[in-house]
């Protein structure tokens, strides 16, 4: 974690009683924004908090498939804790979603994901990253709508898993979802993941040593 932080849950003190969705907030249990190192050269973006994430307030924790994404940080070394911990201590790593508030019964709207991006997109600016880990198809949609020049109907994370996407000012690295991985799909990645932190993924931007 970054030496400068003083903790890695919401770090940037982002409101934790936003009012900005009204279908969200009458049903919702809390607010959970993004977790983990703001120096981070990786930040994993995901769709929504799932109930295991809102109910511990960390993303990608409180559920099964929370902890076969955390056990994939482990396996790469961005986690250092158990993957069953509702607080990972991670390095190298920040986790988020497209929309920072679960409904229970549906997927995000559109105009939701759309009034939540200015939380994204400061997480994102803040912390400069090198590589943006879309988990999930919507993820990698609404990021590479954002963030490639490719036409986001070109964009099919089963096809793009396990692989680099050039993008404008960061290389994006699609993730099937944990809850949708094949154990085979699970190891791929982490094969992949190695292999990307031997390239110099930092030259595009030429960012600090760490």
């Amino acid at each position: 974690m970054d030496a400068h932080q003083d903790g890695p849950q919401n770090p940037y003190g982002m409101d934790e009683d936003c009012r900005n969705c009204p279908g969200l907030c009458d049903v919702r249990e809390r607010v959970v924004h993004g977790y983990g190192d703001v120096g981070a050269d990786f930040v994993f973006v995901g769709e929504a908090p799932s109930e295991g994430a809102e109910q511990t307030g960390v993303p990608f924790t409180g559920d099964e498939a929370g902890e076969r994404f955390q056990h994939v940080l482990g396996s790469v070394g961005l986690n250092y804790s158990l993957p069953s911990s509702d607080e990972p201590e991670l390095d190298n790593a920040y986790l988020t979603y497209l929309t920072r508030c679960r409904h229970p019964a549906r997927e995000p709207s559109d105009e939701e994901v759309a009034t939540c991006e200015p939380y994204l997109n400061a997480d994102i600016r803040i912390i400069n990253p090198e590589v943006l880990v879309p988990v999930g198809q919507r993820a990698l949609t609404e990021l590479g709508k954002e963030y490639t020049t490719t036409p986001a109907d070109d964009l099919d994370v089963e096809e793009c898993h396990a692989t680099t996407i050039r993008g404008r000012g960061f290389e994006l690295a699609p993730m099937i979802h944990p809850a949708d991985q094949t154990d085979a799909q699970r190891e791929e990645y982490v094969e992949f993941f190695l292999d990307l932190l031997d390239t110099d993924y930092r030259q595009t931007k030429g960012r600090r040593g760490r």
